[in-house]
Order: structure tokens, then C-alpha cells, then sequence
């Protein structure tokens, strides 16, 4: 038995004020991917969202409540086990020592950490079969040569012994650039990660200097926010969306689980103190 599996990927926030890098996917089962998309649409058609695109970017007072609503879709997707979503951001304070040949390239390559461990894809695979996924990720910021190559180290993932062993691989040719104005699926990760990584950097929780008070747009992503929390908290009560999601009952459930976050620390990162959050509030008193 062969299992073909989605993922879609997006990224936001590359240089945060307390966490960046922020990379999200979301796995599906890729004969139920008509379904989802169509499921996303009838409640954007019901929001009277016919082909508009639903952003975090884009959120606004008299938009909130839609987006509330569109909140509830996703996570009811995701409760039933039809959408898996997994949210991977750095913590500032841990600084990467770069060597030459990385400069340049920190985009792919946390790509490439992220598909490789965020969703356990070796316990993807049926008893006795194989699996295989494409990836699709939203409006790659670089030219077609070098996306090229980026999908060269991608695929070689298809050797990681892990894979191997469990008889799962992603094809060079499986992996594509798109829009997401044409994937409600990609709208549904854009709007939780835009979430979480506004939470985290603060955005939407306190007023933006030079302003003293929050606005009308600021307190509606809030109001969105929290209903993004309490779907999250419906799955995971208490989750700290700041920390690893823990894994209690065996590495499978890195891909069991329905939602998880990581924060990923580079295996050379030092950690620089004047980058902690309690450094960096210290210095605007």
C-alpha cells in the first residue's frame, strides 16, 4: 500500500523582535485535498469571501468576526485529523555561527530542518507499504535556478536512513512554488502562523511604538488571535505557543499529533545575552 500525503508550506517573519524564522506546513492526505479546499471555500462563501484572500496581513475590525469563523473551519478540519499543522520559529537569544558556505542560504535551509523533522514523516508511512508527499510552498523568494537547486536538497531528503527505512521519499519534481490565491489550504496556515508569530513578537498584544494605544486593526487580530488560542486549547489545554510541543507517548506522535510547534535551536547556536526578551524590553525603558 502506497500513501500519498500534501504538504503545504509558508513562512513569515524572518527577523522578529523576540522569535523569527517563522516556517509553517500543513500535511494532508493528498485524495482529500479537493475536499478541504472545497470545504474552506463554502465558508468563505458563506462570509461572502467569493475570491478575496484571507491574510493575517489583512485582518481588520469590521473583517474580524469572519475571520473568527474561518478560524473554526480550520480547527474543526484539524481536530478531526484531516489537516496536520506544525508552526517552526528560532528564539532570538539563540544566535547561529555561520559558516561561509550558509550565508545566503538560511531561508532553504531551515526549510529543510523544518520538512525534515517538524511532521515525523518517517511514521507516515502504512504497515508494510511506502509514502511519498509533494511539498508546495508559497511564493518562493528567489530565482528559478536557485529554487532549483533548493529542490535537489530537498529531495535528497528521500535518503535521510530514517526515510529510508521507513520507505518514505519527496520527489524533485514533486516540489513546486505556488500562490496561495489559489489554495484555500495556504490561506488557513497563513492566518494561524501569522497568528502565532504576532503573538510571540508582541505585535498584536501591546500597542506599536510610536503609538500608545492599540488600534481598531491591532485589537481585531487580537480578537482573532484568541479564537485561534482557544481551538489550540481545545486540542492541548494550557499550550504554551512559546515552547516545543513535548512529546509524551513515543516520536511517533510527531506526526500524530494534529498541531505542534518547535522551536528550533541550530546545533552550533550560542546564546547571546543582550538578545533575551528581558534584554531587548530593558533597553526601551
Amino acid at each position: 500500500m502506497h500513501k500519498r500525503y500534501i504538504i503545504f508550506c509558508d513562512e513569515s517573519d524572518d527577523k522578529g523582535r523576540f522569535y523569527s524564522n517563522f516556517y509553517g506546513g500543513i500535511l494532508i492526505e493528498a485524495s482529500k485535498q479537493q475536499a478541504i479546499e472545497a470545504e474552506l471555500q463554502a465558508c468563505k462563501d458563506e462570509l461572502n469571501i467569493f475570491e478575496g484572500e484571507m491574510k493575517w496581513e489583512r485582518i481588520t475590525a469590521p473583517y474580524a468576526d469572519k475571520y473568527i469563523k474561518f478560524v473554526d473551519a480550520i480547527f474543526d478540519i484539524v481536530s478531526r485529523g484531516d489537516m496536520k499543522i506544525r508552526i517552526m520559529f528560532t528564539q532570538n537569544r539563540n544566535k547561529p555561527v555561520l559558516e561561509d558556505y550558509m550565508i545566503g542560504h538560511d531561508y532553504f535551509m531551515l526549510y529543510y530542518q523544518f520538512i525534515k523533522h517538524a511532521f515525523g514523516l518517517q511514521f507516515a508511512v502504512p504497515e508494510n507499504g511506502s509514502a511519498s508527499a509533494a511539498v508546495l510552498l508559497d511564493d518562493v523568494p528567489h530565482n528559478a535556478e536557485k529554487f532549483h537547486q533548493f529542490k535537489k536538497y530537498l529531495s535528497s531528503l528521500s535518503a535521510f536512513p530514517k526515510w529510508t527505512r521507513a520507505g518514505f521519499s519527496i520527489a524533485c519534481e514533486d516540489i513546486a512554488d505556488v500562490n496561495s490565491k489559489n489554495h484555500n489550504i495556504l490561506q488557513a496556515l497563513d492566518v494561524v502562523l501569522g497568528g502565532m508569530q504576532s503573538r510571540l513578537n508582541e505585535k498584536h498584544t501591546k500597542p506599536q511604538p510610536p503609538a500608545r494605544r492599540r488600534g481598531k486593526r491591532t485589537r481585531a487580530k487580537a480578537k482573532v488571535y484568541d479564537a485561534i488560542k482557544a481551538r489550540v486549547w481545545a486540542i492541548y489545554p494550557n499550550f504554551n505557543v512559546g515552547v516545543s510541543t513535548a512529546i509524551v507517548d513515543g516520536l511517533h506522535m510527531r506526526f500524530e499529533h494534529p498541531y505542534r510547534h518547535w522551536v528550533f535551536v541550530p546545533s552550533n547556536a550560542e546564546v547571546d545575552p543582550t538578545r533575551t526578551k528581558k534584554a531587548v524590553l530593558g533597553k526601551k525603558r
